[in-house]
């Protein structure tokens, strides 16, 4: 009886032991399985909203006080350049004050910075071709109105898509090829069969309506371009992804950027009439100097909503908080600037939106598969679990 009654005890501790077990080994599943805390999670997407925000108002905002200083008498196309990247010093004060830490890590490869020479020739390359971009952009926004520049600048996209196809080894896939397709039958209703190119009477006005169209492609080009460059630069050269590493990158480009178009403003001679046009500003002294103020700081803002996306979530994402905010500039610029919504400008936003889905979606899936297999090699292939063992795998 008393020798029953031992089993039974030893019995009862095993089971109590093994439930204790189970229940720890649940507890710590539970806490692998959410990594991110509710409070942290919570502060997370509180960031994530401040950088939508950023980047859905101040992506408007700029481009319409761009145009609204050449609407009211400015017309320096090397001073509406200027005020794209002047405003940089903002992104090392976000850089100084941002307490995103990095993990460190063991491998060897992202303790081996570049050298001082291969930094200084990217800083140079990226911000010569940030200076064309700037100004061929603000030349299609003196010539361009804001709807039509904004929509023919969203065909950067494919020109992004076109140009990591050889520089990193971009598939074509069918929504890419889709995209494509539907970006470039966007921006071709708004070059060949638009209003606007018919209302000009005047061959001076046409000439400078082509000259718009072409800058403002060629803007569209060169974004593309530097986009696709700046992932090789990152993949290739700065293998350290931080925030830290990006932030530079984009401060000091926008330095060298702003050197250029520095030299430019005072080479070109447009300096002698800046005092003059802030004097015949139609809207005053004040308003001119507030203008170009906010144009400079809401750039860089936009800046750092899209870096803050990216490492916050991911670029895919950052691209399609992008793409939205695309279209709501030609519907800003018709309440604002009265610019007439035809059909062909209706028929080329469905068109750009469609693409727009198209691209981030491609993206989307390439993420994803990314992720898969990145969880794969880390973890390894899951293996069946037997009765009485435990597949433990290490991250």
């Amino acid at each position: 009886m008393e020798r029953t009654q031992d089993l039974y005890a030893n019995g009862q501790q095993n089971i109590e032991a093994n439930l204790a077990d189970q229940e720890e080994m649940n507890n710590t599943m539970e806490i692998e399985s959410s990594p991110i805390p509710q409070p942290k999670n919570c502060k997370r997407w509180l960031r994530i909203s401040i950088y939508v925000f950023f980047v859905l108002s101040c992506q408007a905002l700029s481009t319409i006080l761009g145009r609204l200083y050449f609407e009211n008498g400015g017309k320096s196309t090397w001073m509406g350049t200027l005020v794209q990247l002047i405003g940089f010093p903002v992104l090392f004060l976000f850089r100084f004050l941002s307490k995103t830490k990095t993990p460190k890590s063991t491998d060897t490869s992202l303790r081996n910075f570049p050298s001082f020479i291969t930094l200084g020739s990217v800083y140079i390359v990226t911000g010569l071709l940030v200076s064309a971009n700037s100004y061929m952009s603000s030349v299609g926004l003196l010539y361009l109105p804001v709807s039509t520049f904004s929509l023919i600048l969203a065909s950067q996209l494919a020109f992004t898509a076109f140009f990591s196809y050889f520089l990193n080894s971009q598939k074509f896939t069918p929504f890419i090829v889709n995209s494509l397709f539907l970006l470039t039958i966007s921006s071709a209703l708004l070059v060949v069969n638009t209003d606007e190119s018919q209302s000009t009477t005047n061959v001076s006005s046409r000439v400078k309506y082509v000259i718009g169209i072409i800058c403002t492609i060629g803007a569209s080009a060169g974004i593309g371009l530097l986009l696709s460059l700046v992932q090789l630069i990152l993949r290739k050269v700065l293998k350290n992804h931080t925030v830290s590493t990006v932030m530079d990158l984009v401060a000091y480009q926008s330095l060298v950027a702003s050197c250029v178009v520095l030299i430019g403003l005072f080479a070109s001679g447009e300096w002698k009439t800046l005092t003059s046009e802030m004097e015949n500003y139609k809207l005053g002294k004040a308003p001119y100097a507030i203008t170009l103020a906010s144009i400079a700081i809401s750039w860089q803002v936009y800046t750092i909503g899209v870096v803050g996306l990216i490492f916050e979530s991911s670029s895919v994402f950052s691209n399609s908080i992008t793409a939205v905010g695309l279209p709501i500039v030609p519907v800003v610029a018709v309440i604002v600037f009265g610019d007439k919504m035809n059909t062909s400008k209706i028929f080329s936003i469905i068109l750009a939106i469609w693409g727009f889905i198209s691209f981030v979606y491609q993206h989307y899936l390439d993420e994803k598969k990314l992720k898969i297999s990145h969880t794969n090699h880390v973890g390894g292939p899951r293996l069946p679990v037997d009765e009485g063992q435990t597949n433990i795998q290490i991250v």
